[in-house]
């Protein structure tokens, strides 16, 4: 400051923007707000950034990622009468209690991401080329426990994808000896099978494909109380707040939600009938709907299959826009398996409707998917209905949260530039205009 002939300290002159900063929040209207979370630490901490959709400037950023928090700023700013979201429920549920008037718009973006990542977990029941490895075998490994509330497709899909893992990764590990045999060097057996050499070596160790070990359990985890949650559950407390109070006072960081979905499995245990299900069950003796697995596919290119993230991305990927390889891929997958050439169609009929805007199609298209007995498009399809008011906005609502990412971008560039200073009440102040916006006319 002093080379620049300001005789002020540094902390003086971000103490006024700061303030400066607070005045021009307490001034500032949002009719259309776009809201996404970011990152402090990826994984562990979270903040929430507003955006003015309609004067494509940062409203405000919060320090935390809470429905109570989203709530509290909507209930500041009653005038708000659109909300772009993604679909994460925090942000749905904050927005019902913080501005019921406002209608709740789903980031159409989102919606093709979760279709994605629906398939992705449909074609991972097949077996695959992945050196993935899989956390030590469950107890109840050779059965799946189904409960009187209609879970039993769920539970047949996870046991079906727990097999894929394990026959792919017996697959890899027989291949490596193979070759390790026939008297292939490292290098050799990673260009062959196109993994790292300090797997390969690490894998050549073994005599059988080694278990990954799990994550020490953290007090932020249920399972880091285990011993007494499951002493307290044989004594017969089986209420969720109350255990909930108890293991807080031993020092539980969680949330409520974590701790539950642990004792539903309990509670689906309690009463539940195990059923054997076969080792590799055939599509003809599967149970209705059909839960079938995906045929694993070679890639033309290279000979080496097709991984699940690969083919989910072609899979909602039109025809006009793949490249020679990748439409190679795709025909592939499509004589490799009926099931991918259905998801495909269906992932097609989504895109279309997405742009034609057509809402009478998108009805039909839920029930053509929820009868289609593919469980990848009925979980989806649940999932649409369970937020379809802002689904059908989506439709019909012109807003996007595109505006959101790119400020975030613009966030995430600020805050690692910023290092010792990093706060949020200065990303805030650095992140906000710093002029009064103009005020809505309409």
């Amino acid at each position: 400051m002093k080379r620049l002939g300001m005789p002020v300290s540094d902390d003086t002159i971000l103490r006024h923007l700061k303030r400066q900063v607070a005045r021009l929040c307490a001034k500032t209207t949002v009719r259309v707000a776009g809201i996404d979370d970011w990152s402090w630490r990826k994984g562990c901490t979270y903040g929430t950034i507003v955006v003015d959709l309609d004067r494509r400037e940062v409203a405000d950023v919060l320090q935390d990622r809470t429905t109570t928090g989203t709530a509290e700023w909507l209930g500041q700013h009653p005038e708000v009468e659109i909300i772009s979201r993604d679909r994460c429920g925090l942000y749905a549920q904050g927005a019902r209690e913080g501005a019921p008037q406002a209608r709740q718009v789903a980031d159409r973006f989102h919606l093709l991401q979760n279709l994605r990542e629906t398939i992705e977990t449909q074609l991972s029941r097949a077996d695959r080329s992945t050196g993935r490895a899989l956390l030590p075998e469950s107890k109840d490994e050779d059965g799946v426990a189904h409960g009187p509330g209609g879970r039993r497709e769920a539970a047949e899909h996870r046991h079906l994808i727990k097999q894929a893992h394990r026959r792919s990764r017996q697959a890899v590990f027989d291949q490596i000896r193979t070759l390790r045999d026939a008297g292939n060097s490292i290098g050799d057996i990673a260009r062959e099978t196109g993994f790292g050499p300090r797997s390969i070596r690490k894998w050549l160790k073994f005599s059988a494909p080694p278990d990954r070990r799990a994550t020490a359990p953290k007090p932020c985890s249920p399972s880091y109380f285990l011993d007494y949650l499951s002493r307290r559950w044989a004594e017969g407390c089986v209420r969720g707040r109350e255990l909930l109070h108890e293991i807080k006072l031993r020092g539980y960081t969680g949330s409520f939600s974590h701790l539950e979905r642990l004792l539903a499995k309990w509670r689906r245990a309690r009463g539940a009938k195990v059923v054997t299900l076969p080792p590799a069950p055939e599509p003809a003796t599967a149970p209705t709907p059909t839960i079938a697995t995906v045929p694993c596919a070679v890639d033309p290119a290279t000979g080496w299959s097709i991984s699940p993230i690969v083919a989910a991305s072609l899979c909602i990927k039109p025809r006009g826009l793949l490249t020679p390889g990748q439409a190679a891929k795709v025909d592939a997958l499509k004589s490799a398996s009926a099931d991918f050439t259905a998801m495909r169609r269906f992932a097609m009929r989504f895109r279309g409707i997405l742009r034609s805007k057509d809402i009478q199609k998108f009805g039909v298209w839920l029930n053509d998917a929820q009868q289609s007995g593919i469980y990848a498009m009925q979980r989806f399809a649940r999932t649409l209905r369970r937020d379809l008011d802002a689904v059908t906005n989506a439709l019909t609502e012109g807003w996007s949260n595109g505006q959101t990412e790119g400020h975030i971008n613009r966030l995430k560039t600020l805050k690692r530039a910023m290092y010792g200073r990093a706060s949020t009440e200065l990303l805030r102040a650095r992140m906000l205009p710093l002029h009064l916006p103009a005020q809505h006319g309409k």
